[in-house]
């Protein structure tokens, strides 16, 4: 039951979340009436030209179709940026001396904007999924890895010590006491890395595949398509809720299980 709550309490303000973002959208579009209706759609507009409009059948099935692309792109982004940032995260705390190597870098490249990188990496990886892959994946990677090292070094320092005194290696201690310790900043760090890494896949579809919703939106503002480009950016931002929420629910129930609170009243 206790779990229960925990999920209600972290599902409730993502929902008045939602609904103050369509509020703020309405409020929006009445304030600054130079937009004008053709630009700037309302949700009635975007709810018609996905749902009861003529022609809502074939514009949603188009929209699926891309959003299948980029949710694709997206998983696979995730996926690799959050298991490099897991390996390096676990090698970095466990030889200080590999940090202090690569993590500069790291943080160089950080710096620089990925926009700037599009064309190396599109010349590395190619324009097709590969290129985008590595895009999300590194929209990913560096906050993911910044939020487990903290998480991984936050063990209990007596646990580790105990390891220690009977011979356990420091990968052991890694295992047994720092892991699950840094379950809930593990945790946090994939909530913030789902948006990111659809962010990712549309900015690689956009500058490099030419494929899924990021592509499709920039042709949508090229023809004048504004409907569609508005309910592509509805579609995109529920979606993003979505996966943020499903990943939320999974952390709770995962920590009633394992985390380091696990089995408090």
């Amino acid at each position: 039951m206790n779990v229960v709550r925990r999920i209600a309490k972290f599902l409730f303000p993502l929902l008045i979340s939602v609904i103050l973002m369509g509020v703020i959208w309405t409020v929006f579009l009445k304030a600054f009436p130079q937009v004008g209706p053709r630009v700037g759609k309302t949700p009635a507009d975007v709810w018609r030209y996905l749902i009861t409009g003529p022609t809502a059948d074939t514009a949603r099935q188009a929209i699926l179709a891309d959003l299948r692309i980029t949710l694709q792109d997206a998983a696979l982004g995730f996926g690799v940026g959050m298991l490099a940032a897991l390996a390096l995260a676990a090698l970095f705390v466990t030889v200080p001396a590999a940090e202090r190597s690569f993590m500069p870098v790291a943080l160089l490249l950080r710096s620089v904007p990925l926009v700037a990188l599009t064309p190396i990496i599109v010349l590395v990886c190619g324009r097709g999924p590969g290129g985008v892959t590595t895009m999300a994946a590194i929209v990913v990677l560096f906050p993911a890895l910044v939020l487990i090292m903290t998480g991984l070094r936050g063990a209990p320092q007596q646990a580790v010590e105990l390891i220690a005194v009977y011979g356990g290696s420091r990968w052991t201690a890694l295992r047994m006491v720092a892991v699950p310790a840094a379950l809930p900043t593990v945790f946090a760090a994939a909530r913030i890395s789902v948006p990111g890494a659809l962010i990712g896949a549309l900015l690689g579809e956009w500058l490099g595949s030419g494929k899924g919703l990021g592509s499709s939106m920039i042709r949508a503002v090229a023809s004048f398509q504004y409907n569609k480009l508005w309910a592509s950016i509805v579609l995109v931002t529920l979606v993003s809720v979505l996966l943020y929420a499903i990943v939320g629910v999974l952390e709770n129930l995962v920590l009633a299980r394992f985390g380091p609170e696990a089995g408090r009243s």
